[in-house]
């Protein structure tokens, strides 16, 4: 985003405008996200699209829309690739679409022809949750309903769950999550809550996969300072999707910040990070993993930076290379035996 859009978006955020005469007035803009009108109507303004589910003519995957918390219109959808044979067991990623936690959904053309993508590449079931967005429901209920999808996931696990991929197809000691952006965010913060022993749960994480991460944070570090615009953008986005917890600092989008969880509590035994050079939340990405490292935390890290691209790259270019080799450095993570000593 450069040139007058980033003044456009600068404006915005700094003051709420109106819409032409005779149109409902705006109350506040996120752009170029979301749109609030003083009547109370929301506009999205990205990742509205809906691509049916089915079986992809490219990759040979099939996939299928799940039902998880009826009451609440969470829902999922399943992706199984092309199978060896007919009682083959594959790792499953838990997935959680970017968007801000305000936009996006697994049914979006973006969302769907990736995890397509992935599914092929990486040779895993995946689950790609659909959890409800802010601010109809602000933070935490997209940690909430990413929670109760994960525990529908492990639901299977004795092969007697609602859902026939799940239990004839997944091996459930390879347990992964995975996300995009706010999505990685969130697969952090369960990994956090699954390594916690009062949370009450056994849910045997292999690993977790951050592409991109949304972590952020009050005071300016590495590329931040050069991107205003970008870094204005984000200052505001955790304040109106958490408004009961605003501070860039609350652990849950600033995993380092004083009196967060102690990253040596993660549930999980390998994490993979990815960043990318142009990107805003680069430096967030680094510090994580940098943090990670050095927090007494008995796993293994790895971190991958992609030259001369941005945000969330590779979903907008799924046949550039550089997308192809995030993709399958991914699928590498999922497929990797686990280091002998973190089986223990």
């Amino acid at each position: 985003m450069t040139g007058n859009k980033n003044k456009t978006i600068c404006s915005a955020l700094l003051y709420p405008s109106s819409m032409e005469s005779g149109e409902p007035e705006t109350a506040f803009e996120l752009l170029p996200l979301i749109r609030i009108y003083k009547n109370g109507r929301i506009e999205r303004l990205v990742g509205i699209d809906f691509v049916p589910s089915g079986t992809d003519p490219l990759t040979g995957v099939t996939s299928k829309d799940v039902t998880l918390l009826p009451t609440f219109g969470v829902s999922a959808r399943l992706f199984l690739p092309n199978l060896t044979h007919s009682t083959q067991r594959l790792p499953v990623v838990v997935y959680f679409h970017g968007g801000c936690f305000c936009t996006q959904s697994p049914f979006t053309a973006k969302y769907h022809n990736y995890l397509n993508a992935l599914t092929a590449e990486a040779k895993v079931v995946a689950v790609s949750v659909n959890y409800r967005k802010a601010p109809e429901h602000p933070i935490p209920t997209a940690y909430e309903d990413s929670w109760a999808a994960l525990q529908w996931v492990i639901s299977h696990r004795d092969g007697k769950g609602p859902e026939m991929w799940m239990n004839k197809h997944v091996d459930f000691k390879r347990v992964f999550l995975a996300g995009a952006s706010a999505g990685a965010n969130i697969a952090h913060n369960l990994a956090m809550v699954a390594g916690d022993p009062d949370c009450g749960v056994n849910i045997n994480l292999i690993g977790v996969a951050l592409e991109h991460p949304y972590f952020w944070g009050s005071v300016r570090i590495g590329k931040e300072a050069e991107n205003p615009v970008k870094a204005r953008l984000f200052d505001q986005l955790w304040g109106f999707i958490c408004p009961a917890r605003p501070e860039n600092d609350d652990p849950w989008v600033n995993p380092v910040a004083e009196g967060a969880g102690r990253l040596a509590g993660l549930g999980s035994g390998r994490v993979l990070v990815c960043v990318a050079e142009k990107d805003v939340l680069r430096d967030r990405g680094r510090l994580y993993f940098e943090a990670l490292g050095g927090s007494g935390w008995f796993g293994v890290a790895e971190i991958v930076e992609t030259e001369d691209e941005d945000h969330m790259f590779h979903l907008n270019d799924l046949e550039g290379q550089k997308a192809k080799d995030l993709i399958r450095r991914l699928g590498d993570f999922f497929n990797r035996d686990m280091p002998p000593s973190l089986l223990l």
